[in-house]
């Protein structure tokens, strides 16, 4: 009679591997089936805290049978009996008997009884039914069950290695090579296979054994003495053994799959927080950059000196020339960045990444415009500043002449003023005197008008906030103080003629009117000396035409000058043949002036000299006018280029990334193109910053040939880089979109078509009317809660627009094939042997190193009453990665 009978649906043994009660068990193979069962019972048994020694007594009372069978099946058997009398132990064995036939088992000649007195081979056959149906009987491979299932997977776990040849679950595994290649095939780390010999089965065998109860958890369940001392080892202890291996690596493939399923979530999590660090120092490098440059923008804190504001002038060009469009790239780069890192969070089903306070894009932005309103104007400060400069150093130089020939024609008049030669004159020296005095008195009045001016120089140079103006100042004073007090000594020295004029008698008039036309004569040519020698500062043709015309008049008026010259000395010559004729006493001198004809023909040679000199410096003028009109013409020309072909290329750009010209991978092709076309024509923008620089260093300051100005371009230009950059960006992320979501090229074509139709505005965005027109066409039927719902889906800054990148995440949401947190949680829980917990050395165990160790740094520890030392907490770590709204 058979000790096991096929089941309805579960045949896992054949007829001749039935345990028969009736037949003599070989000793040999009844001690190894002992000491295997025991192993195996007790492999289990310690889950529950316990174990048996001998295996016909320990499970007499029935007892440690329930226990055995719950802990094995997961389930709760009726509550035994605690009495210690025989009808107490037959009825716990009898309930352990009556779970194991209602798991499909047809016990047949297995009695309470029996197995309540110690029968051994009833004891055993019992075991080996219990062990045949949960450990073996589940065993499939290639739709075989049981005994031939475990056959079937030894035989190709083992196929690679030579000397071995599993055929039966006897003689098969003698040799030890076995059970060694079962091992090295799942952990080769742990046997060095290639120094194993066929002929030392003892030491392959304890080598097997021994591996398996240190590193696979894996009693040892038989000798290795017992089996090379058995001609034929017994079939059920090997059986069992063999299971063990079988479920030990079985489940090696489960947590394989449960660790690579954690690393492919790991490894995404560790990319994005490597994105997310490198978004935070690119942004935080380029605010460092904002807040340090905006300050040296806003200081307009003037120089003293030409030099130094033509410093700052250069300065600011290499600034836009050198140091700022490396930031525009930047911006541009960390704003695409942002773009494809959101992208890749929301295709894996991550949450949307929030910088750092004070770093998010609108932040840069923000810092961005605040850049640029102190950089606006700033250029046109320093020109202004430069212009203020050049006019201050003019009016100083002239206040220098001024002040110079002010200050060498009154040099000696208060000594003069002083004398008092009157007191022992004659009276036709007094008479000489006191017209001497009137003449002075009229040269005088003639230099008050250039007092006035020097005096009106200085003032200006004051409220120009002239650097130098304390010199100034204290010049302009000492002339004042001189020009007053010559003033009251003039006064006093007509009082004291005028009090002896009567006691004189009258000088000769030929004298006096010399005296008289000689003066202003003089005054005349000092006046035309000053003029010839007048600096001048000219931007235009016109103005130096104007001065040269001045200058052609003032030489036609030269020969009349010249008659008046020669009447003067004619005077002076008809008064030297008086007083030779008469003889005078005042001996060929003129007492009404100090002006000599030898005075008056040195400063005539003088003017005459001056005049060619004027002439040069006006026609060199002219030529370095002329030369400003050429570049003028020439930035103008360029410009006028340059100015319309990036506003035309800004527009196509626009056209490109609305318009729907075949794959996205086209529009990206051509996007390039146009890229590329953009970049060639840098040599122009740089071409034409470089005649910018000559008109600013020949100090031009309008150009009536050109509405464009440098800024303009400069602005154009960098708005262009910007928006093909960001137009790319937007095509990339949505062929990122299209592959991660599966959407197909027609239905990305339907998408751009509906997305087109509706952008009424061809702004590129929908607003909410469109878009609620857009899903209607395209089959949605939605209350206003429902579109409400949609709108803060696709347009979560309630702007009142959704773009096409949104439009087309919002399509294809349905479509997600990612990972989620129920998943990785339950690869978790695989990895953990079904605990509300894992441990640091499991995680080291299953996942890579750097996985591992990115696991163990970022779970909190598992706080649960079953918690052990080195507990973590997977669960919220797994919710952690996705956010809490997925769970």
């Amino acid at each position: 009679s058979a000790a096991v009978e096929p089941g309805q649906t579960n045949d896992y043994m054949q007829p001749e591997e039935d345990w028969d009660r009736d037949l003599l068990l070989d000793p040999a193979w009844e001690k190894q089936q002992r000491k295997t069962f025991t192993a195996w019972c007790n492999s289990h048994l310690r889950k529950a805290g316990t174990q048996i020694e001998n295996i016909e007594e320990d499970f007499r009372d029935g007892l440690k049978l329930m226990l055995l069978l719950e802990v094995i099946s997961g389930e709760r058997l009726a509550k035994p009996e605690r009495g210690k009398m025989r009808v107490h132990k037959i009825s716990n064995v009898n309930k352990a008997l009556d779970f194991i036939a209602s798991k499909g088992v047809k016990l047949v000649s297995i009695g309470a009884e029996e197995i309540v007195d110690g029968n051994v081979k009833m004891t055993l056959g019992m075991i080996w039914t219990i062990i045949l149906r949960f450990a073996i009987q589940d065993i499939s491979v290639e739709e075989t069950s049981a005994k031939e299932g475990l056959l079937l997977w030894c035989q190709r776990k083992t196929a690679p290695y030579k000397n071995v040849n599993i055929q039966n679950f006897h003689i098969s595994w003698k040799d030890g090579l076995g059970f060694c290649a079962l091992i090295h095939r799942h952990r080769p780390e742990l046997i060095d296979y290639g120094k194993l010999r066929k002929d030392d089965p003892l030491t392959n065998l304890n080598t097997a054994f021994d591996v398996a109860e240190k590193y696979l958890d894996i009693p040892k369940m038989l000798d290795a003495e017992d089996i090379v001392g058995t001609a034929r080892p017994d079939e059920k202890a090997i059986m069992t053994y063999v299971s063990s291996f079988y479920h030990a690596f079985s489940g090696a493939q489960k947590a394989e799959t449960a660790a690579n399923r954690i690393c492919k979530v790991l490894a995404v999590n560790q990319e994005n927080e490597q994105l997310m660090e490198d978004y935070e120092k690119l942004a935080s490098d380029l605010l460092e950059w904002i807040r340090r440059t905006i300050p040296w923008l806003e200081n307009r804190a003037p120089e003293n000196t030409m030099h130094a504001m033509q410093q700052k002038l250069e300065d600011f060009r290499d600034y836009r020339r050198l140091h700022k469009p490396p930031k525009v790239q930047e911006k541009c780069q960390l704003e695409i960045n942002f773009n494809t890192l959101q992208t890749k969070l929301r295709l894996s089903n991550r949450p949307a990444f929030m910088p750092s306070e004070g770093r998010m894009v609108s932040d840069i932005n923000n810092a961005w415009g605040c850049l640029e309103q102190a950089e606006k104007g700033y250029e046109e400060w320093l020109l202004n500043e430069i212009r203020r400069l050049e006019r201050l150093d003019h009016l100083a130089e002239k206040f220098r002449q001024k002040a110079s020939i002010h200050e060498a024609w009154t040099d000696g008049k208060e000594a003069m003023l002083r004398q008092k030669d009157y007191e022992t004159a004659t009276l036709s020296e007094i008479k000489a005197l006191l017209k001497k005095h009137e003449a002075f008195e009229s040269d005088l009045a003639a230099h008050q008008d250039r007092v006035e001016q020097i005096a009106a120089i200085a003032q200006e140079l004051n409220e120009l906030d002239y650097y130098d103006s304390p010199s100034v100042n204290a010049r302009c004073q000492k002339i004042c103080d001189q020009w007053d007090n010559l003033g009251a000594l003039t006064q006093k020295r007509r009082e004291a003629l005028e009090r002896t004029e009567k006691l004189l008698e009258t000088i000769d008039q030929l004298y006096l009117e010399y005296a008289k036309r000689a003066a202003p004569f003089n005054n005349w040519m000092e006046g035309a000396m000053e003029d010839l020698q007048d600096t001048f500062i000219v931007h235009t043709i016109e103005e130096i035409q104007g001065l040269t015309t001045a200058h052609e008049q003032f030489k036609a008026t030269l020969p009349d000058a010249d008659k008046e010259r020669l009447a003067i000395l004619g005077i002076h010559n008809e008064v030297s043949k008086i007083v030779q004729t008469y003889h005078v006493n005042m001996a060929g001198t003129n007492p009404y002036t100090t002006i000599t004809p030898q005075e008056i023909n040195g400063k005539w040679d003088h003017v005459r000299q001056l005049v060619p000199r004027r002439d040069q410096a006006l026609t060199e003028e002219h030529a370095r006018q002329q030369h400003n009109e050429r570049l003028r013409k020439q930035f103008g020309a360029q410009a006028n280029v340059i100015g319309p072909w990036i506003q035309t290329k800004m527009e196509e750009i626009g056209r490109i990334s609305i318009e729907m010209h075949g794959t996205l991978e086209d529009q990206l092709n051509h996007l390039r193109q146009y890229e590329k076309s953009i970049v060639n024509y840098k040599p122009k923008i740089d071409q034409l910053e470089g005649d910018h620089q000559l008109i600013q260093e020949a100090l031009i300051f309008d150009n009536k040939h050109t509405n464009y100005t440098m800024e303009h371009i400069r602005v154009g230009w960098e708005q262009l880089l910007t928006t093909i950059a960001r137009t790319i960006n937007e095509v990339e992320n949505q062929i990122l979109t299209r592959d991660a979501k599966g959407i197909s090229q027609e239905q990305m074509n339907e998408f751009r078509a509906s997305f087109n139709h509706f952008d009424r505005k061809k702004t590129g965005m929908m607003d909410t009317d469109d878009f609620r027109a857009c899903l209607i066409s395209m089959g949605y039927n939605m209350g206003e809660a429902e579109f409400a719902r949609i709108m803060s889906i696709v347009d979560p800054n309630r702007l009142g627009v959704v773009t096409f990148q949104a439009f087309i995440d919002f399509m294809s949401r349905e479509t997600a094939d990612t990972d989620t947190a129920d998943q990785v949680m339950a690869s978790f829980k695989i990895l953990a042997g079904d605990k509300n917990y894992i441990t640091v050395d499991e995680l080291r165990r299953e996942l890579p190193p750097d996985q591992a160790e990115y696991c163990i740094a970022r779970m909190a520890p598992y706080t649960g009453p079953d918690a052990v030392p080195g507990a973590l907490d997977y669960m919220s770590f797994s919710t952690a990665l996705y956010g809490e709204s997925d769970l």
